[in-house]
């Protein structure tokens, strides 16, 4: 384990007891007494998610709800839904500013203001939630998206995963490269450019503004997430072919952002019980779509007129080789995007030999078998 890993585990462990005891750093063990010398904390979180979408927004609510937990409920976060105090599209900023102390999002929302950010998130053919996880706890990730988030006097952390996403939902069938020229879709980040490049019209809508679009012909296809939250918003009553992968997605990850001027306000113990909701929030939101996406997906199946169709090898092979050109075109260009990109690269293809061996020989056989 690295010394700032085992340094950072150690002081949350201990900054736990301090909370448990009732006492923060520098104050007498004095119980009760001590509760009240710690101060009375309020701040905001402006996410980029629809309260409806229960679990992707929920993972804020369950940080702010540990924290609150953990500090006998002096240290007390609002949590807002996308559009309520800002747009979805503007969580950075909003954050960037202090309007607001925190902000739940995707990183790859902001590539306008430094493509790098994607890495924060997920690329096309990337790391999987388990990949992506490892990169940022054990590897060079954390600390990499952190020197990207320096410029936005920002600190991230870890903010939950959805798994590998769907494909999304389109009018038509889409079997071959062609059938891509002149389609309209919303998708947004990365994968947008590399469906610009195969000839789509990108829109970049949040979550709440997609159905209505689909629902005018504004967009002929859209992507959001998986089964669970593609059948809440709706989107199989208007287009009924849902295809897979979304390779563009492979395991988006989602980020807590801090601003780096309140964060560094917080007595260390208030510090730590946000890190530790904010890590225990970023595990529980995989395992909870890991639970509802099967039970949601037999839904679609069974009880709606839904289509499972995947992408085609040519489509697969072409957006990779976009993505590709894409990668190296924009390290070629930028220092400090290099210096991610090879770090996430060297990673995803030592994993990849890794899990290629077991995991996935394993899952091609078991779950193709019928037991």
């Amino acid at each position: 384990m690295k010394r700032r890993q085992f340094v950072r585990k150690a002081s949350i462990a201990a900054a736990g007891g301090a909370l448990v005891t009732g006492c923060s750093s520098g104050e007498s063990e004095g119980g009760a007494a001590a509760v009240q010398t710690r101060p009375r904390i309020n701040w905001r979180l402006t996410s980029s998610f629809p309260r409806s979408l229960d679990t992707i927004y929920g993972a804020a609510e369950v940080m702010a709800k540990r924290v609150g937990e953990l500090t006998d409920g002096r240290f007390n976060i609002r949590v807002f839904p996308g559009g309520e105090l800002v747009p979805a599209t503007q969580v950075l900023e909003t954050v960037q500013k202090g309007t607001v102390q925190m902000g739940h999002t995707a990183s790859y929302y902001f590539t306008g203001l430094n493509p790098a950010l994607a890495f924060d998130c997920t690329v096309p053919f990337g790391m999987n939630a388990r990949q992506f996880s490892a990169w940022m706890t054990y590897g060079d990730g954390l600390d990499l998206t952190r020197g990207l988030f320096a410029d936005f006097n920002i600190l991230n952390l870890q903010g939950g995963n959805t798994g590998v996403q769907m494909g999304g939902w389109f009018r038509h069938e889409v079997n071959s490269l062609s059938d891509f020229r002149g389609l309209k879709m919303r998708i947004p980040g990365f994968g947008g450019e590399v469906m610009a490049e195969l000839g789509v019209n990108v829109q970049m809508l949040p979550g709440a503004e997609i159905y209505p679009a689909l629902e005018r012909g504004v967009i002929d296809a859209a992507e959001w997430s998986g089964p669970y939250d593609d059948e809440k918003l709706g989107f199989f009553q208007i287009a009924s072919n849902y295809y897979y992968p979304g390779w563009w997605e492979p395991g988006p990850g989602l980020s807590f952002y801090i601003n780096k001027d309140e964060w560094e306000k917080l007595p260390s113990d208030y510090q730590a019980a946000l890190e530790a909701a904010s890590s225990e929030a970023n595990l529980g939101m995989m395992s909870n779509y890991d639970a509802k996406n099967p039970p949601a997906l037999a839904r679609l199946l069974d009880e709606e007129n839904v289509q499972l169709r995947p992408f085609s090898d040519d489509v697969l092979r072409r957006a990779q080789e976009i993505t590709k050109d894409i990668l190296e075109g924009a390290a070629s260009g930028d220092a400090q995007y290099r210096a991610v990109f090879q770090n996430y690269d060297a990673w995803r293809k030592a994993s990849n030999r890794w899990l290629n061996t077991a995991e996935n020989t394993f899952a091609t056989f078991a779950f193709n078998s019928g037991g």
